[in-house]
């Protein structure tokens, strides 16, 4: 049984590092585009990114200072930076390696070959301004990872591990985005500034383009680009990959079928991974953005619950 655990757990965690490492690279490269596209202003963009991967302290301590090289470096390739593209990818292959003999050939070559390519990366990528090809790298790494492991790995307990730590880790990055991206509006509608208005607009069609759901937000809204809108797109559409209900209802499903290999034995982690559906499914984004009710605070709260009862209940065993 300890075996299977520590099977389970490195199939969890290799399906959360390597979305962390993926959504890392996108957060990198919409904010590279807008710092071309407001010259002079770049330093806004790129502070706000240790708000939603923190840091600062310790970046600062190992840099001396924060602009866009050092929280560029800090999150792509620092491995000192458990957070960063680099850490994420060398964790995801150091899990990968004790299953070797348990997982598709294809899966392990493809994380391996990704290993190589971008954790030996240093400060030379910033220098030949290669920031943006790396980024690229990365999350197109994640996504060839994925989907090997999609066509190739059986649809048993592993595989629901593995999309159960994929899709726990996507809902609780999208939604600390949206927290972001909400922080900034509350604090720069205090302010009668029209820069500062263009700027957050520029930011919350970033918060669209980091998801990669810029196209399907046009085609699904067609009252242009409104704030509240795109909140809801990414937080209640219930049909778009990326956006927080349809991974919490992803994450649902895959710890339903993990628990019909261990049926009744942990019935909390279903309670408490229904209730959170349930809050998203019946919420609309006044509800969570007006009243907070649920909160965006409250929704990561639900998140963060349902990952420690996984831990508690299939990885703490003795």
């Amino acid at each position: 049984m300890l075996l299977l655990s520590r099977l389970a757990e490195s199939l969890y965690w290799i399906g959360r590092y390597m979305e962390r490492a993926e959504n890392t690279a996108r957060v990198l490269n919409v904010n590279y585009y807008a710092t071309l596209e407001t010259a002079g202003r770049g330093r806004e963009h790129w502070a706000p990114l240790l708000d939603l991967t923190g840091g600062e302290q310790e970046l600062r301590a190992k840099y001396g200072r924060l602009d866009a090289r050092s929280i560029s470096s800090w999150m792509a390739f620092d491995r000192d930076n458990p957070g960063s593209i680099a850490s994420s990818l060398l964790r995801a292959r150091e899990n990968a390696r004790g299953l070797r003999d348990r997982i598709p050939s294809e899966m392990w070559e493809s994380l391996n070959r990704a290993y190589l390519t971008l954790c030996f990366e240093n400060g030379d990528i910033l220098d030949n301004d290669g920031l943006f090809e790396y980024c690229v790298a990365a999350r197109d790494a994640s996504q060839f990872f994925f989907g090997i492991a999609f066509a190739t790995l059986p649809r048993d307990e592993g595989w629901s591990f593995m999309r159960a730590g994929q899709t726990l880790e996507r809902g609780d990055n999208t939604l600390r985005v949206l927290q972001q991206r909400l922080k900034d509006a509350v604090a720069q509608a205090r302010r009668d500034d029209p820069a500062a208005r263009t700027m957050q607009d520029q930011r919350w069609v970033s918060a669209l383009k980091g998801a990669s759901a810029y196209e399907a937000y046009r085609k699904r809204v067609h009252s242009g680009l409104h704030p509240t809108l795109i909140a809801e797109f990414l937080l209640l559409d219930e049909y778009f990959p990326r956006s927080v209900r349809y991974s919490a209802e992803n994450l649902h499903d895959a710890l339903v079928q993990i628990d019909r290999h261990h049926p009744g034995a942990h019935p909390e982690i279903l309670k408490l991974s229904r209730w959170l559906v349930a809050r998203l499914q019946y919420a609309t984004v006044e509800h969570i953005i007006e009243d907070e009710y649920p909160s965006i605070e409250e929704l990561l709260g639900d998140f963060n619950r349902v990952g420690a009862a996984i831990n508690a209940a299939y990885f703490e065993q003795e």
